[in-house]
This record gives structure tokens, C-alpha cells and sequence, in this order.
């Protein structure tokens, strides 16, 4: 690895959506864009190439134009899909706007953003048909309803048929798809975020957000030729990062059957690289030393891990040979995992880098389309996020004693504003143009970006001292057994403020630790009680909770800190 500078890579430059799918199908029209299965159990996936895609878009966009949805305002619901992606990119590339929502929302609310987005058209796939009656009762400037997938309700039109007549228009000599002359300034979607903490605002993004957020990102990390869509695409970091940058470099997506197939399909794609959020790599983490316990094999491992650190010391590589059996769990031919939407323990950022899978950990935020900043191939920073992507600008805002403050970026992948909410969009941009992302980091002297925490998930101590929960989550999710953590403010039956360390065991981990249930507050107070010894007085965990469920979470699996109770019984 070289660890220090070196040029940047070579990426595909476009302006926006349609050029974008003319440009991958000109240059790669064989090579599969899109890879699924009809159904989980089928043996061999359905491939679609560039240039079968490019028509299939070129002729969904006639149709729709034909059907009056320029200009319009188009909800689309569902999960990834060939048609999820079909729909995104033609109602982009034909002029419409597009509206993604969370398929797992409940009716009422994807009702309610409907009618606050003013849609008049609805796109959704058939893991959606049961809300679509509530949301079309609810909102009657709804024109027409398309089932991207499936069989959809009585009634609606499908998507094939647009497919149809589209092939019918070009071939009658139809150019309107190509004719429309796009204002990648204009904007384009608008992406409704729940966040962490609550429902979050619309953001606005045009094709320039997205488009320079992927051409200018690109150059920073070499990705390989085939990887896999386990992110929700209603979410930038799957529509923007997943999508659009890996298709727009040529790049086979394969589009995972569910979270309940997910290691059955890596052993049978092969896939050479993620794009994944903590949670799956956490998980991932756990389950190669679970198996290797089970299979007496975590010692093999670790003394692997000390011969092959000592071997590339010295220019040997050896690291997919000794881990051929871990590899093995990922199809054998992963090379890379792209990180991001919140923080990554550093300690499995190296044990991956140590068995041969490089880790890039990245930052971004939906206003920022998403990407601001990663670590790229062979440079990397320990507890860092990266580099700005080209043509980025990043500043901290009044920054503390130790240079921390509130990250903010410039460039032209930040939003335009957010949907009619002039208030809250001035309040997020100051005088020099920089947009305040709420959360809290410092810079090094190279420029690159250590992030400390969110500024909403501060907790301020009566004596005035700020905490970061972050910083502590990351410490005590170094402790064996933990499944997941939150750190929060505590209020005892006294009114006394007191942080607490929320856990919920990996019941796994601790069976194989022989460690029951009744032991588990035992177990973990004296491990954080060790970890508290070397932390300041006003940083020490003053009270553990065990939790007998998972922490809810948000699509993109994010644990929501909303909802999460402060009192304790102490």
C-alpha cells in the first residue's frame, strides 16, 4: 500500500442522466449493466446489458413523454428493481421530476408527502400495492398509477406496456425522448429524508448535484467491474453512490433478492466490491469470527493476521491465500468495501485490510447529493472519512480549542434548498455560501476530515462540558458481545444526569462466551467500568442498560435515537 498521495484515477465525465445512459452504452453496449433473479431460488440471474438498457429507457421516456409526465412531479415507490431504476433514470432523462420514497413507510405518511410533493404521477413496484389505495383516496391530483414490477392493482397500467408503445413511437420515427433539451440546474428530485431523529425535510437536488457528486467523486477510488445493490435506492447513498456512480463507470449491479439471501447470492455472484452502510459490515465482521469460533479457527486467524502484517512488511502479499476460507464467505473475489452513512469502528476497518479487503470509509450527507469526502485506495487515514471529493470546499465553523467545529461544505453537488422551506434552507447556509451540515469535526493540516459526532446528538453536561456520544459508541463497541450501542443522557428518579450505555448483547457471541442472559449487566458493567478508567470523569459511562430487542431503525439502517427512553431506574 502506499499510503500517501498519488494522481488521481481516471472516471467518466457527463453532464447529465441521458447522456449518462448514451455514453455507458456506447462504450460497454455488451457488458451486463443489471443482474437479478425472478425469484431467489433460480439458479442463473436475468442479465441486461448497456445497450439493451439504453433502449429499454430511451423507449419507457417516449412513452411518458407521449402520456403528459414532462415537468410533472412523479412519486416512485418500491424496492430495487429493474423497473425502480428504469423509472428513475427516464423520468430524469425525459424532464420529470422524481420524488423517491421509503417503500416502508406506512400509508398515511407516504400519502401526506405525496400531497405536500405534488404528485401527479405514481410509480410503485408491488411491495408497495397495498398503500397505493390510501395514498391515491388521499390525493386526487394523482393522473395515473404505474406498477413498475408485478402484477399492481386493478386497473393500472404496467410499465412493460410503456416499454411497448415507447418501442412503437421510436420506431415510427418518435425523437421527443432525445429532442428535450435538459437543465441539469433545474431541479430534478427531491429526496425526503426521515433521518435519525424524525421526519427530515425535502431536499431539492438538480442533475448537476448529482452529476458533479459522481464525476468528481469518481476520481478519488478505483472501483472494480461488479458489485452488488443491498442499499435502499429511495436513500442518495443508494440512488446517487450505488446507481448512478457504478453505472455510470460500467459496472455490473447486481440487485440482491432480500437481506434473508444476501450470503447465499455473495457465494454465487462473486461480486469484487460493496457499497455498504456500518451495519452490514459490522454484521459481516461478526459472523467470520462467530464461524471461526465455531469451527476452532479464530486462533488460525489471528496468527495469520500477525504472519501476513509481518510478510507485507517486507513487499509479500500473501493475505488471500492464508484467508482463502474467509474469502470464501464473500464469493472469493472481494476486493473492496465502500463505507458510509455513519461512523465504522477503525478496529474492523483493519482486520478487513489485514485479510485482504480494503475498506474505504467515506462521509456524506443527503444535502451534499451525498458524497463530501473517503479515503481512497492506497491512501488512507486512520479515524478519518477521506479527502473532499474534487471541486469540494470544506471549512470548520467556529472551531474549539481543538479545532473542532461544525463541518460545512461549498461546491456544486449541494442542494438547491430545501422543498418549500425557505426558512430552514436560510438557516442552513451562512454569508459565504458554505452549507452547515450539523455535524461536528476537525481537519487535519493535509486537509483531511475527522468527524467527532452529530451536533443534534450532543449531550451538554450541567458543568457545561460537551459530550459526543459517537466517541464513546465507537469505544464500547470494541467490547466482545456488544450488539449494538447508544450512548445518551440519562435522568435517574433523583433528577441526577447520568450517560448511559444502552446495549443490546450479541446473544451469539455470548453464549459461545458461555455468558447467560442473567450475567449479561454484570458482564458488560466491569467491562466498561475498565474502559471508564481511562476516560475523563465527565466522559465515564455512569449507568449500563440492557435491552432485550434491537433499536429501531430507519431504511438505510440507521438506528433512530428519537425514540429512545432517557429515564432509567436508578
Amino acid at each position: 500500500m502506499k499510503n500517501k498521495d498519488y494522481p488521481l484515477y481516471q472516471t467518466t465525465v457527463f453532464e447529465d442522466f441521458r447522456i449518462m445512459v448514451e455514453n455507458v452504452a456506447n462504450k460497454y453496449p455488451d457488458n451486463y449493466a443489471i443482474s437479478y433473479k425472478v425469484n431467489p431460488r433460480d439458479e442463473e440471474p436475468v442479465h441486461i446489458t448497456y445497450d439493451r438498457a439504453r433502449c429499454d429507457i430511451r423507449d419507457l421516456g417516449t412513452a411518458l413523454v407521449e402520456l403528459g409526465v414532462r415537468d410533472k412531479q412523479c412519486a416512485i415507490i418500491g424496492g430495487a428493481s429493474v423497473g425502480w431504476i428504469y423509472s428513475y433514470f427516464a423520468l430524469m432523462a425525459m424532464g420529470a421530476v422524481t420524488v423517491p420514497l421509503d417503500k416502508e413507510w406506512n400509508a398515511e405518511d407516504l400519502a401526506a408527502t405525496i400531497g405536500n410533493a405534488e404528485c401527479e404521477y405514481l410509480f410503485y413496484g408491488d411491495d408497495a400495492v397495498k398503500k397505493v389505495d390510501a395514498i391515491v383516496a388521499a390525493n386526487p391530483q394523482i393522473k395515473k398509477c404505474i406498477c413498475m414490477w408485478g402484477e399492481g392493482r386493478e386497473g393500472d397500467d404496467t410499465l412493460e406496456k410503456y416499454l411497448a408503445r415507447g418501442a412503437e413511437l421510436v420506431a415510427a420515427g418518435s425523437t421527443e425522448y432525445y429532442d428535450y433539451v435538459i437543465d441539469p440546474d433545474r431541479l430534478a428530485t427531491i429526496v425526503f429524508t426521515s433521518g435519525t431523529t424524525g421526519k427530515g425535510k425535502g431536499v431539492m437536488l438538480s442533475q448537476t448535484n448529482i452529476v458533479s457528486d459522481m464525476t468528481q467523486g469518481m476520481y478519488l477510488f478505483d472501483i472494480t467491474r461488479k458489485t452488488f445493490c443491498l442499499l435502499p435506492l429511495h436513500h442518495t447513498f443508494g440512488s446517487t453512490t450505488n446507481l448512478v456512480g457504478h453505472y455510470s463507470q460500467g459496472c455490473e449491479l447486481y440487485l440482491s433478492s432480500g437481506l434473508k439471501y444476501v450470503q447465499k447470492e455473495l457465494k454465487e455472484q462473486s461480486p469484487t466490491h460493496l457499497v455498504l452502510v456500518p451495519l452490514f459490515v459490522e454484521t459481516f465482521y461478526k459472523k467470520i469470527w462467530s464461524t471461526a469460533r465455531k469451527n476452532g479457527q479464530e486462533k488460525k486467524i489471528k496468527k495469520g493476521i500477525k504472519l501476513s502484517n509481518a510478510l507485507r512488511k517486507v513487499g509479500i502479499d500473501k493475505r488471500r491465500e492464508i484467508f482463502a476460507s474467509v474469502h470464501d464467505f464473500f464469493g472469493g473475489k472481494l476486493e473492496m468495501i465502500i463505507c458510509g452513512g455513519a461512523p465504522l469502528n477503525q478496529d474492523i476497518i483493519d482486520f478487513f485490510d489485514a485479510i485482504g479487503i480494503t475498506i474505504l470509509n467515506g462521509y456524506g450527507i443527503t444535502e451534499c447529493s451525498p458524497l463530501i469526502s473517503c479515503n481512497r485506495n492506497l491512501w488512507q487515514k486512520n479515524g478519518s472519512v477521506g479527502v473532499p471529493i474534487i471541486g469540494e470546499e470544506v471549512k470548520i465553523a467556529d472551531p474549539n480549542e481543538n479545532g473542532e467545529g461544525e463541518i460545512c461544505a461549498k461546491g456544486p453537488n449541494v442542494m438547491l434548498g430545501y422543498y418549500k422551506d425557505e426558512e430552514a434552507t436560510k438557516a442552513v447556509f451562512d454569508e459565504e455560501g458554505f452549507f452547515h451540515t450539523g455535524d461536528i469535526g476537525k481537519l487535519d493540516k493535509d486537509g483531511w476530515i475527522f468527524i467527532t459526532g452529530r451536533q443534534k446528538n450532543i449531550i451538554i453536561l450541567s458543568n457545561g462540558k460537551n459530550v459526543y456520544p459517537e466517541e464513546l459508541e465507537t469505544e464500547i463497541s470494541r467490547i466482545g458481545g456488544v450488539g449494538e450501542i447508544i450512548v445518551h443522557e440519562g435522568i435517574t428518579k433523583t433528577k441526577k444526569s447520568v450517560l448511559v450505555a444502552e446495549i443490546f448483547p450479541d446473544a451469539e457471541y455470548m453464549e459461545e462466551k458461555g455468558i447467560s442472559s442473567e450475567n449479561y449487566l454484570s458482564y458488560f458493567s466491569a467491562e466498561i467500568d475498565k474502559m471508564n478508567k481511562n476516560m475523563p470523569p465527565y466522559k465515564q459511562i455512569g449507568f449500563v442498560k440492557i435491552r432485550d430487542e434491537e433499536f429501531k431503525k430507519n431504511t438505510s439502517r440507521k438506528i433512530t435515537r428519537f425514540n429512545i427512553d432517557n429515564n432509567i431506574d436508578a
